[in-house]
């Protein structure tokens, strides 16, 4: 895999929308402990999608796309040796899907730097057709027949008002909404995996990079 040219200088930016799904009972405590506590199963596996309202690589404009994701942790989050692999959007130019690599592979830096620190194994990354549906508060992904996910908050005393984690250090964003997967089917690397009923987050997001020096 090429990386683009510039990566870790190209400035970069995403603003738009992040849904995961892992496979942790309901609610994943990573986000508030920040990988100090570990999963609920002891391990992490997990799906994530993301869309891009609007988003740039240097000249490449990201807008419009959708991103998806395959994380695997063996412990604690903040202890590393993490696999990951990365579905592009196939809609993406060749400049665009080379861009969407280093942010998501943590080479350009910023938001998504983490990723060069923690993940040990990047599995690959590939073009596919990806959808990223909004219904009411249903959020649905689909990649191919690789991914299919459907998440919907958890409901609280106010039905209108959705249960958020805020004002939180989560590297995704402060605000972290909570959910469940009623549809969470990986079948992908060497992966098959079924998180239906399991914890899911939804985040706004703003990312960009790289730092710039002080």
């Amino acid at each position: 895999m090429s990386p683009a040219a510039g990566g870790g200088r190209t400035p970069w930016a995403i603003k738009g929308e992040l849904i995961l799904n892992c496979n942790c009972t309901v609610f994943c405590p990573c986000v508030v402990s920040l990988g100090k506590h570990a999963p609920t199963e002891g391990y992490c596996q997990a799906w994530s999608g993301i869309r891009i309202d609007e988003g740039h690589y240097g000249d490449s404009d990201l807008s419009g796309l959708n991103v998806g994701l395959l994380l695997e942790i063996p412990g604690l989050m903040a202890r590393g040796n993490w696999k990951a692999a990365a579905f592009i959007d196939d809609r993406a130019d060749q400049a665009g899907y080379l861009g969407l690599i280093e942010i998501f592979s943590g080479r350009a830096k910023g938001t998504t730097g983490l990723f060069k620190l923690l993940v040990s194994e990047f599995l690959g990354a590939e073009r596919a057709k990806i959808t990223y549906e909004n219904e009411g508060k249903t959020r649905r992904l689909m990649v191919g027949k690789k991914i299919q996910g459907e998440i919907v908050p958890v409901q609280g005393k106010d039905p209108e008002k959705d249960i958020v984690a805020t004002n939180t250090e989560y590297w995704m964003g402060a605000d972290i909404t909570v959910a469940t997967a009623t549809k969470g089917r990986v079948r992908a690397f060497g992966r098959v995996w079924d998180f239906e009923g399991r914890s899911a987050e939804i985040c706004q997001i703003d990312w960009s990079g790289p730092e710039v020096p002080k």
